[in-house]
Protein backbone atom coordinates (compact mmCIF):
# COMPACT_ATOMS: atom_id res chain seq x y z
CA UNK A 1 0.00 0.00 0.00
CA UNK A 2 2.77 2.50 0.62
CA UNK A 3 4.80 1.82 -2.52
CA UNK A 4 1.73 2.69 -4.11
CA UNK A 5 0.64 5.85 -2.99
CA UNK A 6 3.40 7.61 -4.94
CA UNK A 7 1.99 6.06 -8.03
CA UNK A 8 -1.48 7.52 -7.22
CA UNK A 9 -0.16 10.95 -6.34
CA UNK A 10 1.95 11.31 -9.66
CA UNK A 11 -1.35 10.43 -11.74
CA UNK A 12 -3.38 13.17 -9.28
CA UNK A 13 -1.33 15.50 -10.37
CA UNK A 14 -1.31 14.15 -14.10
CA UNK A 15 -5.22 14.62 -13.98
CA UNK A 16 -4.59 17.89 -12.32
CA UNK A 17 -2.23 19.08 -14.61
CA UNK A 18 -4.52 17.70 -18.06
CA UNK A 19 -7.36 19.41 -16.77
CA UNK A 20 -5.83 22.48 -15.84
CA UNK A 21 -4.52 22.67 -19.60
CA UNK A 22 -7.33 21.78 -21.33
CA UNK A 23 -9.48 24.03 -19.52
CA UNK A 24 -6.95 26.69 -20.53
CA UNK A 25 -6.74 25.58 -24.21
CA UNK A 26 -10.90 26.71 -24.41
CA UNK A 27 -11.11 29.24 -21.64
CA UNK A 28 -10.68 31.76 -25.37
CA UNK A 29 -13.06 29.49 -26.97
CA UNK A 30 -15.64 29.93 -23.81
CA UNK A 31 -15.19 33.82 -23.64
CA UNK A 32 -15.73 33.91 -27.45
CA UNK A 33 -19.02 31.60 -27.33
CA UNK A 34 -20.34 33.66 -24.21
CA UNK A 35 -19.97 36.91 -26.08
CA UNK A 36 -21.68 35.64 -28.88
CA UNK A 37 -24.63 33.79 -27.00
CA UNK A 38 -25.07 37.29 -25.17
CA UNK A 39 -25.32 39.14 -28.57
CA UNK A 40 -27.64 36.43 -30.06
CA UNK A 41 -29.94 36.44 -27.27
CA UNK A 42 -30.49 40.03 -27.94
CA UNK A 43 -31.20 40.11 -31.22
CA UNK A 44 -33.30 37.41 -30.08
CA UNK A 45 -35.68 38.78 -27.67
CA UNK A 46 -35.78 42.04 -30.31
CA UNK A 47 -36.70 39.62 -33.49
CA UNK A 48 -39.27 37.38 -31.24
CA UNK A 49 -42.25 39.61 -31.72
CA UNK A 50 -41.95 39.84 -36.09
CA UNK A 51 -40.68 36.41 -35.98
CA UNK A 52 -44.38 35.45 -34.64
CA UNK A 53 -45.90 37.40 -36.84
CA UNK A 54 -43.99 35.99 -39.60
CA UNK A 55 -45.01 32.91 -38.49
CA UNK A 56 -48.57 33.69 -38.19
CA UNK A 57 -48.55 35.10 -41.53
CA UNK A 58 -46.75 31.99 -43.19
CA UNK A 59 -49.16 29.18 -41.44
CA UNK A 60 -52.31 31.31 -42.50
CA UNK A 61 -50.88 31.24 -46.20
CA UNK A 62 -50.05 27.50 -45.83
CA UNK A 63 -51.33 25.45 -43.05
CA UNK A 64 -48.54 22.25 -43.92
CA UNK A 65 -45.56 24.97 -42.53
CA UNK A 66 -47.26 24.25 -39.64
CA UNK A 67 -44.52 21.68 -38.19
CA UNK A 68 -41.42 23.59 -39.78
CA UNK A 69 -42.41 26.65 -37.91
CA UNK A 70 -43.08 25.51 -34.78
CA UNK A 71 -39.98 24.00 -34.44
CA UNK A 72 -37.82 26.41 -32.00
CA UNK A 73 -34.64 26.46 -34.08
CA UNK A 74 -36.65 28.19 -37.03
CA UNK A 75 -38.00 30.39 -35.06
CA UNK A 76 -34.76 31.32 -33.32
CA UNK A 77 -32.93 32.06 -36.26
CA UNK A 78 -35.96 33.89 -38.08
CA UNK A 79 -35.99 35.79 -34.99
CA UNK A 80 -32.29 36.83 -35.16
CA UNK A 81 -32.21 37.37 -39.23
CA UNK A 82 -35.34 39.60 -38.38
CA UNK A 83 -33.49 41.84 -36.06
CA UNK A 84 -30.73 42.29 -38.46
CA UNK A 85 -32.39 43.02 -40.59
CA UNK A 86 -34.17 45.63 -38.91
CA UNK A 87 -30.89 46.98 -37.82
CA UNK A 88 -29.74 47.06 -41.11
CA UNK A 89 -33.41 49.18 -42.45
CA UNK A 90 -32.47 51.73 -39.39
CA UNK A 91 -28.84 52.28 -40.53
CA UNK A 92 -29.74 52.43 -44.03
CA UNK A 93 -32.63 55.40 -43.65
CA UNK A 94 -30.61 57.13 -40.96
CA UNK A 95 -27.76 57.71 -43.79
CA UNK A 96 -30.79 59.37 -46.04
CA UNK A 97 -31.95 62.78 -45.65
CA UNK A 98 -35.26 61.40 -44.56
CA UNK A 99 -33.55 59.96 -41.82
CA UNK A 100 -31.61 61.75 -40.39
CA UNK A 101 -34.85 64.56 -39.97
CA UNK A 102 -35.90 61.67 -38.08
CA UNK A 103 -33.75 61.34 -36.08
CA UNK A 104 -34.06 65.17 -35.32
CA UNK A 105 -37.71 65.22 -34.46
CA UNK A 106 -36.43 62.26 -32.41
CA UNK A 107 -33.85 64.09 -30.11
CA UNK A 108 -36.10 67.12 -30.05
CA UNK A 109 -39.02 65.00 -28.26
CA UNK A 110 -36.13 62.96 -25.74
CA UNK A 111 -34.69 66.77 -24.89
CA UNK A 112 -38.24 67.37 -23.20
CA UNK A 113 -37.56 64.84 -21.08
CA UNK A 114 -35.16 65.29 -18.58
CA UNK A 115 -33.74 61.83 -17.03
CA UNK A 116 -33.96 60.53 -20.84
CA UNK A 117 -32.29 63.43 -22.39
CA UNK A 118 -29.32 62.72 -19.84
CA UNK A 119 -28.85 59.21 -20.58
CA UNK A 120 -29.28 59.77 -23.93
CA UNK A 121 -26.39 62.77 -24.81
CA UNK A 122 -24.49 61.01 -22.52
CA UNK A 123 -24.67 57.75 -24.25
CA UNK A 124 -24.68 59.34 -27.91
CA UNK A 125 -21.42 61.16 -26.65
CA UNK A 126 -19.74 58.25 -25.64
CA UNK A 127 -20.07 56.32 -28.73
CA UNK A 128 -18.85 59.39 -30.75
CA UNK A 129 -15.93 59.58 -29.21
CA UNK A 130 -15.22 55.84 -29.49
CA UNK A 131 -16.18 56.03 -33.46
CA UNK A 132 -13.65 58.62 -33.75
CA UNK A 133 -9.96 57.71 -35.21
CA UNK A 134 -7.25 57.25 -32.81
CA UNK A 135 -5.45 60.55 -33.99
CA UNK A 136 -8.78 62.09 -33.13
CA UNK A 137 -9.20 63.75 -29.95
CA UNK A 138 -9.89 59.95 -27.91
CA UNK A 139 -6.47 58.61 -27.63
CA UNK A 140 -5.24 55.59 -25.45
CA UNK A 141 -3.03 56.82 -22.93
CA UNK A 142 -1.38 55.45 -19.35
CA UNK A 143 -2.52 57.34 -16.32
CA UNK A 144 -1.08 56.70 -12.67
CA UNK A 145 -3.79 54.37 -11.09
CA UNK A 146 -5.28 52.86 -8.71
CA UNK A 147 -2.11 54.96 -7.06
CA UNK A 148 1.06 56.07 -8.05
CA UNK A 149 3.81 53.90 -9.61
CA UNK A 150 1.38 51.66 -11.43
CA UNK A 151 0.29 52.78 -14.68
CA UNK A 152 -3.49 51.35 -16.44
CA UNK A 153 -4.42 52.40 -19.90
CA UNK A 154 -7.32 54.83 -20.26
CA UNK A 155 -9.14 56.56 -23.20
CA UNK A 156 -9.45 60.44 -22.74
CA UNK A 157 -13.31 60.94 -23.63
CA UNK A 158 -12.31 64.78 -24.01
CA UNK A 159 -9.87 67.56 -22.43
CA UNK A 160 -10.99 71.24 -20.89
CA UNK A 161 -9.65 73.86 -18.21
CA UNK A 162 -9.78 73.78 -14.75
CA UNK A 163 -12.22 76.50 -13.49
CA UNK A 164 -9.52 77.79 -11.45
CA UNK A 165 -6.34 77.16 -11.74
CA UNK A 166 -6.74 76.85 -16.46
CA UNK A 167 -4.84 74.05 -16.34
CA UNK A 168 -5.81 71.40 -18.51
CA UNK A 169 -7.76 68.44 -17.40
CA UNK A 170 -9.51 65.32 -19.02
CA UNK A 171 -11.94 62.91 -18.69
CA UNK A 172 -10.18 59.34 -18.90
CA UNK A 173 -12.43 56.47 -18.69
CA UNK A 174 -9.90 53.94 -17.26
CA UNK A 175 -12.00 50.28 -18.36
CA UNK A 176 -11.57 47.26 -16.17
CA UNK A 177 -9.92 43.80 -17.52
CA UNK A 178 -11.08 41.31 -18.89
CA UNK A 179 -14.41 43.00 -18.87
CA UNK A 180 -14.10 46.25 -20.14
CA UNK A 181 -17.66 47.21 -19.39
CA UNK A 182 -17.44 48.77 -16.49
CA UNK A 183 -14.47 51.26 -14.66
CA UNK A 184 -13.63 54.27 -13.63
CA UNK A 185 -14.18 57.69 -14.89
CA UNK A 186 -11.25 59.85 -13.73
CA UNK A 187 -9.94 63.75 -14.34
CA UNK A 188 -6.40 63.55 -14.74
CA UNK A 189 -4.27 66.81 -15.46
CA UNK A 190 -3.12 66.20 -18.98
CA UNK A 191 0.64 66.93 -18.50
CA UNK A 192 0.52 63.85 -16.24
CA UNK A 193 -0.77 61.49 -18.88
CA UNK A 194 1.64 59.40 -20.44
CA UNK A 195 0.56 59.37 -24.29
CA UNK A 196 1.17 55.98 -26.43
CA UNK A 197 0.86 55.42 -30.32
CA UNK A 198 -1.77 52.46 -30.09
CA UNK A 199 -4.91 52.03 -31.62
CA UNK A 200 -8.43 51.89 -29.88
CA UNK A 201 -8.40 48.16 -31.48
CA UNK A 202 -4.76 47.67 -29.58
CA UNK A 203 -6.01 48.50 -25.99
CA UNK A 204 -9.43 47.02 -25.82
CA UNK A 205 -7.41 43.26 -27.18
CA UNK A 206 -5.07 43.84 -24.38
CA UNK A 207 -7.99 44.67 -21.68
CA UNK A 208 -9.75 41.47 -22.55
CA UNK A 209 -7.19 39.06 -23.06
CA UNK A 210 -5.61 40.63 -19.59
CA UNK A 211 -2.22 41.82 -21.03
CA UNK A 212 -1.66 38.79 -22.93
CA UNK A 213 -1.47 40.38 -26.51
CA UNK A 214 0.38 43.22 -25.61
CA UNK A 215 1.57 45.40 -28.19
CA UNK A 216 5.92 45.14 -27.62
CA UNK A 217 6.55 48.71 -27.74
CA UNK A 218 4.73 49.80 -24.66
CA UNK A 219 6.74 52.10 -22.93
CA UNK A 220 6.45 53.90 -19.04
CA UNK A 221 9.08 56.72 -19.74
CA UNK A 222 7.86 60.05 -20.27
CA UNK A 223 8.44 61.37 -24.06
CA UNK A 224 11.21 63.39 -23.07
CA UNK A 225 13.38 60.50 -21.89
CA UNK A 226 11.99 58.31 -24.73
CA UNK A 227 13.71 60.67 -26.89
CA UNK A 228 16.44 61.05 -25.21
CA UNK A 229 17.01 57.31 -24.92
CA UNK A 230 17.21 57.31 -29.04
Amino acid sequence: MTQDRPGRRLLTLHLRGTLIAGLLTIAPLIAVWLVFDFLLNVLFEAGHPMASALADFLYARDPQMRPWLADTRVQYVIAILAALLVLYMIGWVASRVVGIRLIALYERIIQRIPLAESIYSATKKLVGVLQQQPDSASRVVLIEFPHPGLRALGFVMRSFPDAVTGEELAAVLVPSAPNPTTGYLEIVPVSRLLPTDMTMDQAMSMIISGGATAPDHISLAAPGRQAAAM
